[in-house]
């Protein structure tokens, strides 16, 4: 039986601990269009990402030399970039291109966690107007050996609820996977204060929504249930693993449930492209179902695999 931990003997961890990897200190990035070694990969103090957080990003795998949903991705970094008038000066098959450019030059072909970051470019003055920025885009794409540590059999994250919120989407819509993420951040710190690992953010009304850095989904009785997805990130994960549901005949839903539905719960577990599906042991210091991975994350991890699978064939 897993017993919750004090707040003094925690030992904190992420939704994206990995082991530690000595390739990763001699990686090459791509920047604008060139591979350059990881100490030489530098941008202007003037690029607006630096400067506001002006600019969108993905963050991919790459299995067997393919990268899962790689269209997926694509749809909304670009539905992202049109929705803030960023023009990206890339198709998607340039994109592809540097890529598979950026992993050559790495020599990798599984086990990498790709994060590919797109800004509005270097600005004339540092001022917020983005008609400041006039060179066009910025894009980066660093790559790094990494397999996530597996917490199937182990305890997994720890949560707190924080009074940070995803906020209303005339605010900053939470479906734009920016830059801009302070609220997640402060949202981050204040769970690490309560002594949790990371945060689980409600939605303006109330409702449980999504963490600081995943997605969110319980178990009660059977059935799978995650927010309406009104304000939290459209997750590439998360809606394979309600397709996963809805294809084998597992019953879920996407709706509106309280902390008192949560505390309750058989199971929790994140998703997110990082830790595919992270079990949860406890929320606000309450241990869930046995506090390890329960039989539904079991299942839709498997399932979930056979996509990936599936995918990268």
């Amino acid at each position: 039986m897993h017993t919750p931990l004090s707040n003094s003997d925690a030992i904190q961890q992420t939704t994206h601990d990995s082991d530690e990897d000595a390739r990763n200190r001699d990686i090459k990035i791509y920047v604008n269009g060139e591979i350059v070694n990881r100490e030489d990969a530098k941008i202007s103090v003037y690029d607006s990402g630096f400067m506001l957080g002006d600019g969108m990003w993905e963050g991919m795998r790459l299995y067997n030399g393919k990268w899962a949903f790689f269209d997926e991705h694509m749809d909304r970094l670009f539905d992202s970039c049109k929705a803030i008038s960023l023009d990206i000066g890339m198709n998607r098959a340039d994109i592809a291109d540097a890529l598979k450019r950026t992993a050559a030059a790495n020599g990798m072909t599984s086990d990498v966690h790709c994060r590919l970051m797109v800004t509005r470019g270097v600005k004339s003055k540092p001022f917020q107007h983005p008609g400041l920025s006039k060179t066009g885009p910025t894009v980066v794409i660093i790559m790094e050996h990494s397999k996530p540590v597996d917490r199937t059999e182990m305890g997994g994250i720890r949560l707190a609820s924080v009074p940070q919120v995803r906020g209303l989407p005339h605010a900053q819509d939470a479906k734009l996977n920016s830059h801009s993420k302070l609220n997640c951040v402060i949202a981050c710190l204040q769970a690490n204060t309560a002594g949790a690992d990371e945060a689980l953010m409600l939605d303006p009304h109330g409702f449980v929504n999504t963490t600081n850095a995943c997605n969110f989904f319980i178990v009660r009785k059977g059935q799978v249930w995650t927010s309406t997805g009104d304000y939290c990130m459209n997750g590439v994960t998360r809606q394979n693993v309600i397709d996963l549901c809805r294809q084998n005949g597992v019953p879920v839903f996407e709706k509106n449930f309280t902390l008192y539905e949560t505390y309750s719960a058989d199971e929790a577990f994140l998703t997110g492209t990082f830790g595919a599906q992270t079990p949860v042991s406890e929320i606000d210091g309450r241990m869930i179902g046995t506090g390890s991975a329960g039989p539904m994350t079991l299942h839709l991890r498997k399932l979930y695999k056979k996509l990936v699978e599936a995918n990268t064939e």
